[in-house]
């Protein structure tokens, strides 16, 4: 079983500072992400790193990059599949449809949370026989549920852990049980 999985969600876009919902949408770092990606490089300095992989999106690439990594590229690591509501903020959302939730009710258009857990859950399966530290450079909900998957909660259990942008938090394990060590550690 790997040591610890160490995720990263990557630096600020203008879309994560507004708070729209940004899936698929390929946008890059602010200045504020870029620096907020070069200070998860700092942190993560004195680490060793057995396997490094990030989502094929520009953003998470870049925080990679920025941070000091050359990571293999994961399709199952994209954010969750945001249909009908990419690039919309949840308080227009809600005035379309009054009580909805991306955790209960998915996303027209899109994935629910259980589609993302799948590929959440796939990811972390790829990772059973590693030993070594692993870091993952990915997204706020995809990064949430996978959070969930390792504690062994049902993927809508994701909205428990918001994360900030270029936060870390560290799963491990600890007397054979999965656990979350760290949970949305700013390197600012």
């Amino acid at each position: 079983m790997t040591a610890r999985v160490v995720l990263v969600r990557h630096g600020e876009t203008e879309w994560s500072r507004d708070g729209r919902h940004t899936g698929r949408t390929d946008l890059d770092l602010t200045a504020r992400g870029e620096r907020d990606a070069r200070a998860v490089g700092d942190t993560l300095a004195g680490w060793a790193f057995g396997a490094m992989y990030a989502s094929p999106l520009r953003r998470a690439v870049a925080t990679a990059r920025l941070a000091g990594f050359a990571c293999e590229l994961d399709d199952d690591l994209r954010e969750w599949d945001y249909g009908d509501i990419e690039g919309r903020r949840h308080e227009e959302i809600l005035a379309e449809w009054p009580g909805w939730s991306k955790w209960n009710d998915g996303v027209p258009g899109g994935e629910t949370a259980d589609e993302v857990g799948a590929r959440a859950d796939r990811f972390l399966d790829r990772l059973a026989d590693n030993e070594a530290n692993v870091v993952v450079f990915a997204h706020g909900h995809l990064l949430a549920v996978m959070i969930a998957r390792w504690l062994g909660l049902d993927a809508d259990q994701g909205r428990r852990f918001p994360l900030a942008t270029g936060s870390i938090s560290v799963l491990g394990v600890k007397r054979a049980e999965r656990v979350l060590e760290s949970l949305n550690v700013t390197s600012l």
